[in-house]
């Protein structure tokens, strides 16, 4: 079963608690601007390719970033890994 798609709302609470802007994001995860504003555009999972969703994904966590869903017993959300 596929992970959960991200959402704008959780790239962007992502984005602040890294203080990026959404260059850096691009440049981490090598997604281009023009998507990444795209993508933070419209409220909701992220309506996008698997792969570049999976790509911006990857560059928070690799920041230590954890993705909270609404299956995890809570609501959604994101917050630094607690390794």
């Amino acid at each position: 079963m596929p992970e959960p798609r991200i959402s704008s709302e959780q790239v962007r609470a992502a984005r602040a608690l890294l203080r990026w802007e959404q260059k850096d994001l691009a440049r981490a995860s090598g997604v281009s601007l023009p998507t990444v504003i795209r993508l933070e555009r419209d409220p909701g999972p992220l309506k996008g390719y698997a792969r570049t969703v999976a790509l911006i994904r990857g560059a928070f966590e690799a920041e230590g970033l954890v993705f909270l869903m609404p299956g995890d017993g809570g609501g959604e959300g994101v917050r630094f890994s607690s390794r």
